[in-house]
């Protein structure tokens, strides 16, 4: 598990809350409730955080909550559930956030795909930026969207062999899915700074592969 350092940094508590009642929809509350106690965060356990803007739900817990998905269901098992843990927090967030975002917009939806995507990653990092202590940068490169995550909760103070940003893969996807109207793209992480790379980076093929 993580250790805590003397700089820390946080989420809202409003997106800590989304991480956890995702993670309920995907494998009910015994097992979000497992996963805590696991990851010796009992204190959560039925008392989630409020849903409000304070930056109340350290990096630390999100990387253990991420690391004790893994030791509960295994790295496969707890990849998975990640991914499907992340396209949760897309939906629960867009209510949340799409307004602020301009995702809702009639202007938005009516842009073309291309346009739609740099728009909406834009603003997602933006998002992140401005409300949490996450560092997002976005460029473009080879026709491909690269999301670089340069201050990363889910795997803050981790060391691993490859990378386990599995919840911010599933996060884009949904996003991805949404946005285009229910197209699927290819995501994947390619570095990850608990591998011992600079950035978590995770790049986005901007043609759908359906």
């Amino acid at each position: 598990m993580t250790t805590p350092t003397t700089t820390q940094f946080n989420y809202p508590n409003r997106m800590g809350r989304i991480i956890l009642l995702s993670m309920e929809e995907v494998m009910g509350r015994n097992g979000v409730n497992a996963v805590l106690n696991l990851a010796s965060l009992s204190p959560l356990v039925e008392n989630y955080p409020p849903d409000n803007t304070s930056l109340g739900f350290p990096f630390s817990t999100v990387s253990n909550i991420t690391e004790g998905m893994e030791h509960a269901y295994g790295p496969h098992g707890g990849r998975g559930l990640a991914l499907r843990v992340g396209r949760a927090c897309f939906n629960y967030g867009v209510r949340q956030y799409g307004t602020q975002l301009g995702l809702t917009e009639m202007a938005f939806r009516l842009l073309p795909l291309p346009a739609k995507l740099h728009a909406g990653a834009k603003a997602f990092a933006e998002l992140f930026n401005k409300f949490t202590d996450q560092q997002v940068r976005v460029e473009e490169e080879d026709g491909r969207l690269l999301w670089h995550i340069e201050r990363c909760p889910l795997c803050w103070e981790r060391k691993t062999h490859d990378p386990v940003c599995h919840l911010a893969v599933g996060l884009l996807q949904e996003a991805l899915y949404w946005v285009s109207g229910g197209k699927v793209f290819n995501v994947e992480e390619k570095t990850c700074i608990a591998a011992g790379d600079k950035t978590c980076t995770i790049v986005i093929d901007q043609s759908p592969i359906y």
